[in-house]
């Protein structure tokens, strides 16, 4: 059964805020969605749209808005041969099964649709779509895919058990896992996290997971960023508890705030420039120095799409990540756009910051 996500309302195109909070809350319940489409409010062709969705086995989610939740429902009703009733001050369809404040759920034939009402700075009503997958997010580093599927591919078939992997950036693959009916997905994580203990998080949300680990360690951390200007340090603030690991960080955009607020050397900043491994280095040690963290990584480079030369073009990126004891330094060829450039380069930053300590975030 095909799980198809259906926004009803102009707000929700024009909002990317909104849309975007709709879909964190909407992914904490499904695992996976498989279509998303977008109607405004007079759209002609919306019911026939509903009448196919209807005639198929499909679970649809339905958002609008408060002002079009009961033009929803008589058009359901229409396509259902309904009537429209009032239940808890709510105009729904008569066949609801179940429904809630701002939500409820309609079984007609082998389609389930569940319409839900959400406006700006209102609180998101409850899903009451069941999601019949169970499903977990793991993830894999230092391990490319084909050697991941053929080591994982048979506890996988053993388990019953479906796995996906996509690539976040190099040598870091997250594993989807689903099961239906007679799958183990506990016993198929168990078995992979034996065989490759020292590679395998057994999380599907890794900032969370380092904050956790950093916090029952408690240790801190810190950052240094240039191009990512300060995309890292929101990857890591945006999840609860981070203020127990995390004081701040240093977005150094100029030279002078490098040499400054990092104390950079000037004579590197000249002979080498600020996207170098030599100033990268600088700018890790000068965060992990101002800050009294335990651990800290820097990202300087091209995000683009102006800025490159032939000797360093656009999506080129030096990482330093260390802590008291080690340093590693990275130089990433990235393709994409100013935004994607970014993106992959705090991504890769977190990769680093979990390899510059094995023992304490792949411990068992």
């Amino acid at each position: 059964m095909k799980f198809n996500l259906l926004f009803i309302g102009n707000k929700f195109s024009n909002n990317s805020y909104l849309k975007n909070y709709i879909l964190r809350e909407v992914e904490k319940k499904i695992a996976f969605i498989d279509s998303i489409t977008f109607f405004q409010e007079n759209d002609n062709s919306l019911f026939l749209h509903l009448e196919r969705e209807l005639s198929t086995e499909n679970k649809l989610l339905i958002i609008t808005t408060k002002q079009h939740f009961s033009v929803i429902g008589k058009l359901l009703c229409t396509v259902t041969a309904d009537n429209q009733i009032l239940k808890e001050n709510m105009l729904l369809p008569s066949r609801c099964s179940v429904f809630e404040e701002q939500s409820y759920l309609l079984k007609y034939e082998n389609s389930l649709v569940n319409v839900l009402h959400v406006d700006e700075l209102c609180e998101f009503p409850r899903i009451l779509l069941d999601d019949e997958n169970l499903n977990a997010t793991i993830h894999l580093f230092r391990e490319d895919r084909e050697s991941a599927k053929a080591l994982l591919s048979p506890i996988a078939q053993t388990n019953e058990v479906k796995i996906e992997f996509t690539d976040i950036v190099e040598n870091w693959l997250q594993i989807d896992i689903t099961s239906r009916k007679y799958g183990n997905i506990t016993q198929f994580i168990s078995s992979a996290k034996q065989l490759l203990s020292s590679k395998i998080i057994t999380a599907s949300n890794i900032p969370a997971y380092i904050i956790e680990k950093l916090n029952h360690a408690q240790r801190k951390v810190t950052f240094a960023e240039s191009c990512s200007g300060g995309l890292l340090s929101y990857m890591f603030t945006k999840e609860s508890g981070a203020s127990n690991v995390f004081d701040g960080s240093l977005i150094t955009y100029s030279n002078a705030l490098k040499e400054n607020w990092l104390a950079v050397d000037h004579t590197n900043l000249e002979s080498f420039g600020a996207v170098s491994a030599d100033v990268v280095q600088e700018m890790s040690e000068g965060a992990l120095n101002v800050s009294y963290a335990n651990y800290s990584v820097a990202i300087s480079g091209i995000a683009g799409p102006t800025g490159g030369t032939e000797e360093k073009p656009v999506g080129t990126v030096y990482i330093s990540a260390r802590n008291k004891k080690n340093e590693k330094t990275h130089m990433l060829s990235l393709s994409g756009d100013r935004k994607y450039i970014q993106e992959q380069s705090a991504l890769y930053a977190i990769r680093m910051l979990l390899e510059i300590d094995k023992e304490l975030f792949f411990a068992n």
